[in-house]
């Protein structure tokens, strides 16, 4: 039977949502859905993804409410709260409502899950992002810059200044090596309870020094229709089953609009047949079966990488 996916959003995200998702599911119904003409129906769609500039929080809960599976491609860590307060509606409706399904929070979750699990325990995560897909993440990425950042340090939450902690970040070529500061990220918030033995987690994105001057001000230039490349970076540390210290390094390259549409449209389908357990997730959910939605996520056009060490000249 075809998917019936409600999809609200048309900007850069949505619309490659739209043109991507018939690759995964190629009955796959794709329905555009304008909140300005009034509220959604829940009943006609077997999921839907909100891919519009938030907050999504409202609509999330309506949908919810109305027993339809939501995936959200929300970034904003305020808006992200007020989604996982749902989860009890959601646990009792047994519906799954995917908090964070884009780039960052989204691919980057499916990567530290699928790396952290190698390891015989992982303690310690370190998250880099840089770029931006639209107008809508391009502010999002200027407003992270100017809040404080959320991160796990020996076992406890601690706020640090966004914009401070400068670390050169290397990332998968094409882009190479940017300086990446502390931002207001939710993705170590969301891994900090999927992640309970994990002792230090950091979330940085990448910025220069116009970034961080102007960050408390309001955009001084309209942002671009479209970011360039972007890229993550997931670094992994813990122990092997010998008790050796490892660390395991892993991100992509990519347009930020085409990788975090491909990590919508993979939770999408899941949802849509029944594989998400109900209740509010983050996509590094141990619940979540990481290998195939990241195979969903790399047949629609993201090389995922992991480092090895220099190449060999043979």
């Amino acid at each position: 039977m075809a998917v019936a996916l409600g999809l609200v959003g048309n900007g850069v995200v949505g619309g490659r949502i739209a043109r991507r998702m018939s690759l995964l599911d190629p009955e796959a119904r794709v329905t555009m859905l304008d909140t300005r003409l009034g509220r959604v129906d829940p009943a006609q769609h077997d999921v839907v993804v909100l891919a519009h500039p938030g907050p999504h929080a409202d609509l999330a809960a309506d949908l919810v409410a109305g027993g339809t599976p939501v995936v959200s491609c929300a970034g904003d860590l305020a808006d992200i709260r007020q989604m996982w307060d749902l989860d009890d509606v959601a646990r009792d409706l047994d519906v799954p409502l995917v908090a964070g399904a884009a780039q960052s929070p989204g691919l980057t979750d499916l990567l530290a899950r699928h790396l952290a699990d190698q390891m015989e325990e992982c303690d310690e995560i370190h998250l880099a992002v840089h770029g931006t897909a639209g107008p809508a993440c391009a502010r999002e990425h200027h407003r992270a810059l100017s809040g404080y950042s959320i991160a796990l340090l020996d076992g406890d939450l601690v706020n640090r200044r966004s914009g401070s902690g400068r670390e050169l970040c290397w990332f998968p070529e094409p882009v190479g090596a940017y300086d990446c500061y502390r931002a207001e990220l939710a993705s170590p918030v969301l891994l900090s309870t999927v992640f309970p033995h994990v002792r230090r987690l950091t979330g940085r994105q990448s910025a220069n020094r116009r970034d961080r001057l102007t960050a408390r001000l309001p955009m001084l230039t309209p942002p671009h229709a479209e970011g360039g490349v972007g890229a993550v970076r997931v670094e992994v540390r813990g122990t092997d089953a010998d008790g050796a210290r490892v660390t395991i390094v892993g991100g992509a390259a990519e347009l930020v609009g085409t990788s975090a549409a491909a990590t919508a449209c993979a939770f999408a389908l899941a949802a849509a047949n029944g594989d998400l357990p109900s209740g509010v997730l983050c996509a590094a959910d141990e619940r979540i079966d990481t290998r195939a939605l990241l195979t969903a996520v790399q047949r629609l056009g993201v090389r995922l990488q992991e480092f090895t060490g220099t190449p060999s000249s043979a």
